[in-house]
């Protein structure tokens, strides 16, 4: 029996559970050596409560995200205020290489969800669900490529599958981003470029109660931040009148950019918004409890159903990502501090979504120090090149 949950109350959970990740941190001390996000904590310990319900009493929930999805426009507003122009010039090689490191593993993954397909007794088309159209693609590419997936090779259940290959992917890709970073960044002994500007995301760790938080500055951030969502929705509709399909989080985040940098260049004595400790905190409550949301959600029974298979998959599909950040994009990135905090975030990108990749960054800038570049660089390649590269490839294994 399933019981919808309605939103407030969904969203009063979310702050539960991740003040539930808070908790789990400050107690249990392999969750903070290794940057595990606090809503990953609380939120998989949420998703795991679920699955024991629905294993011994058959009871699930369904829970109304009206509030989450806010809560991603609202953070990803956030990502923009913070962005200077300078930044995206000196991100324009970083982000070609990520572009090229993207595809890769677009082709990587689907080799991989091909070879296990096949080896399982699935007709190897439906590789792509064990690959990028379910990891890198994540839940909202898996239910939209599925239906063509059964209907060409006569898979039952196609959608089933390919839901609980995201679903078990996106809680890999929350556990494995923290620990590549720490290994990254301890064994080269890599300190941030700018160790004195302001997160992206979030206070420092040492420093929850900034004293530059105020009411009013507080009040400033949110201002703003819902003059980029207004103008990005009204941007959205426009944008889908020309017939281009965008998620609304991306004409949000570009709005953003054009309002931090403009303001700052009409008004340069304004009381500053951008890279201030209350964008900060904005940012990281928007991103936490979205988060939060999110993992608790998850309905994990649904991986249990399909059994070893998807396991086995995914176990291959970790590896080779943890091999690929550490090995590849580390050092084609530059083996600095910024390449390791792009692999925590490609980490929590090539097999869950975009936000679990900020929230791997933001564990670990946080530990660590600020890599404001990391953060405009990674949601532009996932927001703008993702989706079209994945569905030329996807459709082209498809109908081979």
């Amino acid at each position: 029996m399933t019981y919808l949950v309605p939103d407030m109350i969904s969203a009063t959970l979310g702050l539960a559970v991740y003040l539930l990740g808070a908790e789990l941190n400050t107690q249990v001390g392999f969750l903070r050596r290794f940057n595990i996000p606090e809503p990953v904590s609380g939120g998989l310990v949420a998703a795991l409560a679920m699955l024991t319900l629905y294993l011994t009493t058959g009871i699930s929930f369904e829970f109304e995200m009206e509030t989450r999805d806010y809560l991603l426009v609202l953070f990803f507003a956030a990502i923009g205020l913070n962005a200077r122009f300078s930044d995206l010039i000196t991100g324009g090689k970083p982000l070609a290489l990520l572009l090229v490191l993207t595809l890769i593993t677009i082709f990587a993954q689907n080799g991989i969800g091909m070879l296990g397909a096949v080896a399982f007794g699935f007709p190897a088309q439906s590789g792509v669900l064990f690959g990028s159209a379910a990891l890198i693609g994540g839940h909202g590419t898996a239910i939209a490529w599925a239906p063509e997936v059964g209907a060409v090779t006569g898979l039952d259940g196609a959608t089933e599958l390919g839901v609980a290959v995201a679903t078990l992917g996106l809680v890999l890709a929350a556990l494995v981003g923290g620990p590549v970073a720490k290994h990254l960044v301890e064994r080269n002994n890599l300190t941030p470029d700018r160790p004195t500007e302001e997160l992206t995301v979030g206070v420092p760790t040492e420093d929850q109660r900034d004293p530059e938080i105020t009411p009013i500055g507080l009040m400033r951030v949110m201002l703003y931040l819902h003059l980029a969502i207004i103008l990005g929705y009204g941007a959205n509709i426009l944008i889908s009148e020309a017939g281009l399909k965008l998620p609304l989080f991306v004409p949000c985040l570009i709005i953003a950019i054009l309002i931090a940098n403009l303001r700052s260049w009409m008004f340069p004595d304004a009381v500053p918004v951008s890279r201030t400790p209350a964008l900060g905190l904005a940012s990281e409550f928007a991103l936490g409890a979205f988060l939060a949301m999110s993992l608790m959600s998850l309905q994990l029974w649904t991986i249990a159903e399909l059994g070893v298979t998807i396991l086995v998959v995914l176990v291959a599909q970790t590896a080779f990502t943890v091999v690929f950040v550490i090995y590849v994009l580390f050092p084609v990135m530059g083996s600095g501090y910024r390449a390791a905090v792009l692999a925590a975030g490609f980490g929590g990108f090539a097999l869950g979504a975009t936000p679990t990749a900020i929230a791997n960054m933001t564990a670990v800038t946080k530990r660590y120090g600020p890599s404001p570049i990391a953060f405009i660089v990674l949601p532009l390649v996932s927001a703008f090149f993702v989706d079209i590269a994945n569905a030329i490839v996807i459709q082209t294994i498809v109908n081979f």
